[in-house]
């Protein structure tokens, strides 16, 4: 395992968490991995795979990530290939034949081509090793990103007795991770669940005041860095690559609105180009392995914790500083029940979902460390982290007793039926037409509420929301309405304390190098080296037609300019270069070091 680790990988040690599914798998069971984005689970079944006589089966979701993977194996010398729509009969032909004849160690290929009658019985007559099925989140209903097709791959047991299957997910909750283990291992199987904290991603949430200037003031300072900005919408993302392009950033739009082969070009670009931004729909991110994503911000708030977890973890991959911040609304709050409700789902999967979306909302409302609400949603734990903006910036719990109980009486007294603007406008003693006509200018609880703005009366109805004392109606239209819980506040059987709204500090930020990538303890002639370094790999990469990192991480060129490496010998020292690397690029590498 380690001669492989440090001769194809060129890596020294393993990472927690590896050993023992690479080991399980070698002794010929089923596994599955639970481990966060960067950890390293492509080298769960990578090294296996690479120490038996014959073919591993890998499914995969999407092409482009098939050829990513497939492209940074063969630099390393591995004979790897994709089965997909993009082959040729010709290369379909050569890969079937290397199959065949043992040549080829891994092939990629998606779930519905896997599980077709043809592949599946040309397949059995292979020696086949074993099999792992990548972002198996996609198999489970209860996952963030399910996907019909994967489950054809529930029978994959019985079309392959006695070989080995693997399952990897950066992101399942409980449920979801039962889900899995009783649809694709019937329960035999040794899971293994790391923890789900990314400690280099600093975590933020702010109340929506103007999503565009607030995009525009997130990345103000963020010049040469690459980003990911989700938006609910199609009409959205377009307006996000605009606000992105004003403020001189190379931005670029994924929808499932545009043409196929934009789309396409576009993500290509995206993993090439440094310090582009992506502004994309869900749509856009599944298996996007770009180590040296520098933020990822959401104008709009995803459909689960979840969802939340995948989307905001493919920043910072390469372990280096990464942010995460999201805007939130109560308007979030009603689109998303609606798109719940919309679903063709049966009841139960409609209450999951909600019940989902109630822990994003106490997430995005929460008092205290933001990770610690959101590991202990995976059930995991930590110290408070010092890296969100809760942590940066502690405020006081302000006692909001009479606040909610005013809050309250104005939605009974209403009628129990409008939506937060109205409420807020009620409580602030609004002149509007509305309000006149309606009578509501006469009630008690009008103009009660002067003594806080409209933005801090907005997030304290999410709060009680939050905290379960008001009841958003998607049915009504986001009309508001008091629970059991929320009759006993007003009765005055109950407390309620809220978090005031707060500027968020800016985060002390690390030193960039002059193409927006994070410097960590390098001497200014140490980044010299590291520039140059990045040139030759920008151009090497281009020749290969393949992406900057599959050449060598950063990382890797960090510790080329620390150790200057002066041979062969040197260069193996260099964490990333294995003897494959060595071979193709060793000698171009060590002559820009030397600076000829």
């Amino acid at each position: 395992m380690r001669k492989i680790l440090k001769d194809i990988f060129g890596y020294d040690e393993f990472r927690a968490g590896q050993v023992e599914p690479i080991s399980s798998l070698l002794n010929g069971e089923n596994v599955f991995c639970v481990m966060p984005t960067g950890a390293g689970k492509s080298l769960i079944y990578q090294v296996p795979a690479l120490m038996g006589q014959g073919v591993s089966i890998i499914v995969s979701p999407l092409i482009a990530l098939m050829q990513d993977q497939v492209s940074a194996l063969k630099l390393l010398g591995v004979k790897a290939e994709a089965l997909n729509s993009t082959n040729s009969d010709e290369d379909n032909a050569r890969i079937w034949a290397g199959m065949r004849n043992g040549d080829i160690r891994l092939v990629y290929m998606a779930p519905e081509r896997l599980m077709n009658s043809y592949t599946l019985e040309a397949i059995r007559s292979l020696n086949v090793q074993m099999i792992a099925v990548d972002e198996a989140h996609c198999i489970s209903q209860w996952g963030a990103s399910f996907r019909p097709e994967y489950e054809m791959l529930m029978d994959m047991g019985e079309h392959f007795p006695g070989v080995p299957i693997a399952a990897l997910t950066a992101s399942a909750d409980k449920a979801t991770r039962a889900d899995i283990e009783r649809k694709l291992f019937r329960g035999n199987v040794h899971t293994f669940v790391s923890s789900f904290d990314r400690p280099n991603i600093s975590l933020a949430v702010s109340p929506k005041s103007g999503w565009q200037k607030q995009l525009k003031a997130f990345v103000k300072d963020r010049k040469g860095e690459s980003g990911i900005v989700y938006c609910l919408s199609r009409k959205k993302t377009e307006a996000a690559v605009d606000v992105l392009k004003t403020a001189g950033f190379p931005a670029l739009a994924y929808h499932a609105g545009m043409d196929k082969d934009i789309r396409a070009e576009n993500q290509d670009r995206f993993l090439k180009e440094p310090g582009m931004v992506m502004a994309a729909t869900i749509a856009f991110g599944m298996g996007i392995d770009k180590p040296d994503v520098r933020f990822v911000f959401h104008t709009d708030m995803p459909s689960s914790m979840e969802a939340y977890y995948q989307e905001f973890g493919r920043a910072g991959r390469d372990g280096l500083t990464a942010d995460a911040y999201m805007l939130f609304g109560l308007g979030d709050v009603r689109m998303r029940r609606m798109f719940i409700e919309d679903e063709n789902g049966d009841q139960e999967s409609k209450r999951r979902a909600h019940k989902r979306l109630d822990a994003l909302v106490s997430y995005c409302e929460a008092p205290l460390c933001r990770r610690q609400t959101l590991l202990a949603y995976f059930d995991d734990e930590c110290e408070p982290c010092g890296n969100c903006d809760l942590c940066l910036n502690p405020v006081e719990l302000i006692e909001g007793t009479q606040e909610g109980r005013m809050a309250l009486s104005a939605i009974v007294r209403t009628g129990q039926r409008f939506g937060q603007a109205h409420i807020v406008d009620v409580l602030l003693g609004a002149n509007t037409e509305r309000i006149r006509s309606l009578g509501h200018d006469n009630l008690p609880t009008w103009g009660v509420g002067k003594h806080l703005s409209k933005h801090d009366w907005r997030s304290l109805l999410r709060q009680l929301i939050a905290a379960g004392f008001i009841h958003l109606d998607v049915a009504e239209y986001g009309g508001l309405s008091l629970t059991h819980k929320g009759g006993e506040l007003l009765r005055g059987n109950d407390r309620f304390s809220y978090r005031p709204i707060v500027q968020l500090k800016t985060r002390e930020r690390r030193p960039r190098s002059k193409s927006g990538s994070v410097v960590v303890d390098l001497s200014s002639a140490e980044l010299e080296v590291f520039e140059r370094l990045r040139g030759l790999r920008a151009q090497l990469a281009a020749k290969r037609n393949v992406p900057a990192y599959v050449v060598f991480a950063d990382k890797t060129l960090r510790d080329m300019a620390k150790k200057m490496p002066m041979n062969d010998e040197d260069m193996l020292d260099v964490h990333g270069v294995g003897q494959a690397k060595l071979e193709k690029f060793g000698e171009k590498f060590l002559a820009a070091i030397r600076g000829e």
